[in-house]
């Protein structure tokens, strides 16, 4: 067994790596269907128009193999802008590697977009651990953006229908926010919430909304009995 930690080199995608974009998208479909959540469906033409962008991140192998992938989106004006699709290589996960693509594309984001808000919307304690460490905190879908662009690119996820049903106030997804302006005044009070040590009430919170999202939406579903 290799006790070595493998080592990727993670950069900002260009056109070298065109050629990954369907494997890219492929990897994406499979591993949401092995989780058992939604995703929001993209294309290789979309993938190839983000890295043409420079809006991407890849991660290679040693040898050269594709190991991961994240890209930049950016809403009402770039007052908003959402580090989407991270992907990871099945054979590379558990090793690290998601946190360091996380930590690229959000250097990346703050680069090209220095004022504005990161959000993203996930179901993966592992994501939001990751989320929190780069100054994330857990917020109220009403604190993301509105712009309806984004909303309608969760018309492919499965659970699109719980979203519309709650008026896109709640879903599955727990959504996080970095606020650039309102994280340089909590790192300077020292008010940066330790994720580590609330993890356990997140995992707690979010089986419980699962829970009781999925039951609303099934008896929803129930036909009525006629009287």
């Amino acid at each position: 067994m290799n006790i070595f930690k493998p080592k990727f080199k993670v950069q900002v995608a260009d056109e070298r790596h065109l050629p990954y974009a369907q494997t890219i998208v492929d990897e994406m479909e499979a591993s949401a269907k092995v989780r058992g959540t939604g995703i929001a469906k993209r294309s290789p033409e979309f993938i190839i128009k983000k890295i043409q962008e420079g809006k991407a991140v890849i991660a290679l192998s040693s040898s050269g193999e594709w190991a991961g992938f994240c890209y930049i989106e950016s809403w009402s004006h770039g007052q908003f802008v959402a580090n989407s699709g991270l992907i990871v290589n099945p054979a590379f996960r558990k090793s690290g590697l998601a946190k360091e693509i996380k930590e690229r594309i959000f250097q990346l984001s703050r680069s090209r977009y220095p004022e504005a808000k990161i959000f993203g919307l996930t179901t993966g304690l592992a994501v939001m651990k990751i989320n929190s460490d780069l100054g994330y905190e857990p917020v109220t879908y009403q604190e993301l953006t509105t712009d309806e662009d984004f909303w309608s690119g969760c018309k492919s996820c499965v659970n699109y229908d719980i979203l519309m049903a709650k008026e896109r106030k709640n879903c599955l997804c727990t959504a996080m926010l970095y606020n650039p302006e309102e994280n340089v005044i909590k790192k300077w009070k020292g008010r940066r919430l330790d994720f580590s040590r609330h993890s356990d009430l997140y995992e707690r919170y979010m089986r419980i909304k699962k829970s009781r999202l999925l039951r609303w939406i099934n008896k929803v579903k129930e036909p009525k009995t006629q009287k």
